[in-house]
């Protein structure tokens, strides 16, 4: 097998490894919930906690990989990952749980940038349009079968082993990659920007921590005040990098059109969708009465859409650029998520897998193309600092989907009386209040149009170049 191939292989391994975690861990959510005694807000922090970890770490990643070497990152992450994976599972509070997922987080946050960066340097432009519908091909694997199987997994075993079965898949990266891995260029280069990750690490801390907040009545001054505090930190970050000669994140890469407006559309297509599908799994088994199993399996029409639909963008996105293929998809998306607030009864599975069909297909689309537009220009020397941006903003599409969908549904269960959603009884109040929920993210899931407009086709027009299989 061609080292390209290898370096690939273990790349989409632990991007598998970090979906499943994240698709398998949601199943369990209500759970959790209910075993550990703690609210739809604390719970999705169980989430939260994960992405923030994941997020909080990328900053550093060009740097860390440039210092110790690609594969010594690597290795020591999916160790993290691993060890924090068992602890999660032994968990006994709600406290000990987030805590547990925010290291583990912090140790899988380097697989997707540092792996990517990898892999990306060694295939031409030519390649790399193929290669991303591979990569997210992979990540289908994620959403199709970790519900389902952690669906199993919580009926007949409980929540505890959705972390545990984290375990075996890490160390078999783990190994791969001190067998197929190369040790890299090391270099003692310039000094950490610690000022810079500090700034970066508050002012995401303070914006989610914030946000969190204003789920609870009585508490909306303290949320407006780390809110505040988060967009503070934020601008004095923008200041302090442009006076740096090596920032820790390089805004300048930026200034690719390309990579801005791929950036818009995954905060709002699988951004928006991970927090719908946090509000669905709640619906579902809250309301509704599902089972884990049952509710689970809604992930395998949307994995074989989003399939399909990755596969037309790779055939056609030479063809006809991003806005023909995102302008559509992006409707589609957003009409998969209004759908979910026609579903009343437990029995409505036809409706049910219409909208995962639509969700998924949109979202196939938009995935694909956003990947591919991302890393489309960049050349072999700067794929370190745009892994890391376009990795942030995939972590903070995940922690904003999340956050902002917990969010509504806790203003929305307050304005009808309801403190705990575990102990509401009326389930035609409770329907009603998801209802809402769905067709109010499908109208945030429609804003990248604005964004997608203003691509030129014209420009991404071209023959299609043989390429090699990664």
């Amino acid at each position: 097998m061609p080292y390209k191939s290898r370096v690939a292989s273990v790349y989409l391994l632990g991007f598998f490894i970090d979906l499943v975690n994240m698709f398998m861990a949601s199943v369990a959510f209500p759970d959790i919930g209910q075993s550990l005694q703690a609210s739809v807000g604390a719970v999705a922090w169980v989430a939260n906690a994960y992405t923030l970890g994941l997020t909080l770490v990328i900053p550093a990643s060009t740097w860390l990989a440039s210092r110790y070497g690609d594969k010594a990152i690597f290795v020591a992450s999916l160790a993290i990952f691993s060890a924090a994976a068992a602890g999660a599972g032994f968990a006994g509070s709600i406290e000990a749980l987030i805590a547990w997922r925010l290291l583990q987080g912090l140790g899988g946050g380097l697989l997707i940038p540092v792996g990517q960066a990898m892999t990306y340097r060694l295939y031409s432009q030519a390649e790399r349009a193929r290669l991303s519908v591979i990569v997210m091909a992979c990540a289908l694997l994620a959403p199709a079968l970790s519900p389902l199987m952690g669906g199993y997994v919580v009926d007949s075993l409980g929540w505890h082993w959705v972390f545990w079965l984290n375990i075996p898949l890490a160390l078999v990266a783990l190994v791969l990659a001190v067998l197929w891995l190369r040790p890299g260029e090391t270099t003692q280069g310039h000094r950490p920007d610690v000022a810079g990750i500090g700034l970066a690490s508050l002012a995401l801390a303070l914006l989610l921590i914030g946000l969190s907040r204003f789920e609870h009545t009585g508490q909306t001054r303290v949320g407006t005040a780390l809110v505040t505090g988060g967009i503070a930190a934020g601008l004095l970050l923008l200041r302090h990098v442009r006076r740096r000669e090596h920032p820790v994140l390089d805004f300048r890469v930026l200034r690719d059109p390309l990579l801005r407006a791929a950036m818009v559309v995954y905060l709002f297509v699988p951004g928006v969708f991970t927090g719908v599908s946090l509000l669905n799994m709640f619906f579902l088994r809250s309301v509704l009465g599902l089972k884990a199993v049952s509710a689970g399996a809604l992930m395998i029409p949307y994995a074989l859409a989003a399939a399909a639909g990755m596969t037309l963008a790779g055939r056609l996105f030479n063809r006809l650029g991003p806005r023909s293929l995102l302008l559509p998809a992006i409707t589609v998306h957003a009409t998969g998520i209004a759908m979910l607030a026609t579903v009343s009864e437990p029995g409505d599975t036809p409706g049910m897998v219409a909208a995962f069909l639509l969700m998924g297909a949109g979202g196939g689309i938009c995935s694909s193309v956003a990947q591919t537009l991302a890393l489309l220009n960049v050349s072999p020397a700067g794929m370190g600092p745009v892994s890391a941006i376009w990795n942030l903003n995939r972590q903070l599409s995940f922690c904003a989907g999340v956050a902002m969908a917990s969010l509504l549904l806790g203003q929305r269960l307050a304005r009808q009386g309801v403190a705990d959603l575990a102990l509401a009884s009326d389930s035609t109040v409770l329907t009603q209040v998801f209802h809402g929920c769905f067709l109010v993210a499908s109208l945030c899931a429609l804003a990248p149009q604005l964004v997608v407009w203003r691509l030129d086709d014209r420009h991404h027009r071209q023959p299609a170049a043989p390429t090699a299989n990664p």
